[in-house]
């Protein structure tokens, strides 16, 4: 069997194709919301993601599992991972930019290691980790510079909004550690399908899907938002959950925003300043002290 030390490269571009994933996210919400209600959308997300990744079990001849203690868990993941931080920010969506909503929403790292540090302690906290945090965020901060926040404050409610999902997404790396022995495919269609059993009966009463007119690049939107940034996304996920661990897993919300200036240039003609550029060096020694196994790691684990 190889040691997950060995595979330290592999899991990083998995962390980096997890970042991406996420990080398009936005702009298919973006997208989306402007002919989709919120809670509409959220549930067509977590319903045609869930039912693929169902497909994918039963083609793969296995099934779910059926007893009650999985399926609550589920439930549990559901709400912190998809139910309450999907339709925030979808609604959020509505009037905060897609690219600020990718920053209010890299901060889950900070949160999931101060919860790991002051509640669980389910993994050691060490100094490393503690640069890991703080780099990311100070990296951050010199890529979208003080002059991205200028619509901080503005929409104030909304912003408040993607911080508490940003809360949320870090509780459900925490929680999602419980499911280390499952096929990370389990956890990942069950918390959807559980998410979609929730948010459907709410939609059917709020939004009246039947008389909404969604345009075609919405309906795109959404289908791109199902298949890419969540069935495939969670299946990695809770992949990197059980083998980084939750504050090296929350570690690609940082990763989100260089990816954002690469995009930038790549299709926008953008050019990154010079700070930018510090930016992504601070952001990416960040996520390598978060995420590479060291010496120290594994006996203060054993330890304990």
């Amino acid at each position: 069997m190889t040691h997950p030390r060995n595979n330290g490269a592999a899991d990083l571009g998995l962390l980096l194709l997890l970042a991406t994933l996420w990080g398009a996210s936005y702009s298919f919400i973006k997208v989306g919301v402007e002919t989709i209600p919120p809670v509409t959308l959220i549930a067509g997300r977590t319903l045609i993601a869930g039912l693929l990744l169902l497909a994918v079990i039963r083609w793969r001849g296995s099934a779910l599992p059926r007893d009650r203690a999985t399926w609550t868990r589920f439930l549990v993941q559901a709400c912190l991972n998809s139910v309450l931080p999907f339709t925030l920010i979808a609604w959020a969506e509505r009037t905060v930019e897609a690219g600020l909503a990718a920053i209010l929403n890299a901060g889950t790292p900070i949160f999931a290691f101060l919860l790991t540090a002051a509640v669980t302690r389910h993994e050691a906290v060490t100094a490393r980790k503690s640069f890991g945090v703080l780099a990311g965020l100070a990296g951050i901060s010199l890529i979208v510079g003080v002059q991205a926040f200028g619509g901080l404050g503005r929409n104030l409610l909304a912003q408040l909004a993607i911080v508490a999902a940003t809360v949320c997404y870090a509780g459900a790396a925490i929680f999602g550690r419980g499911f280390k022995g499952l096929d990370p495919v389990m956890p990942a269609a069950g918390s959807l399908l559980c998410g979609a059993a929730l948010l459907i009966p709410v939609s059917l009463v709020v939004d009246a899907p039947w008389g909404l007119r969604p345009s075609a690049e919405s309906m795109v939107a959404l289908a791109a938002l199902s298949v890419f940034s969540t069935a495939f996304a969670f299946v990695l996920y809770f992949r990197l959950v059980n083998r980084l661990g939750s504050v090296g897993t929350t570690a690609q919300a940082y990763l989100r925003v260089p990816i954002g200036v690469a995009i930038g240039m790549a299709f926008l003609g953008e050019s990154p300043s010079p700070t930018a550029w510090a930016g992504l060096v601070l952001v990416i020694a960040g996520v390598l002290a978060m995420t590479l196994p060291s010496g120290v790691r594994a006996p203060a684990l054993r330890a304990g």
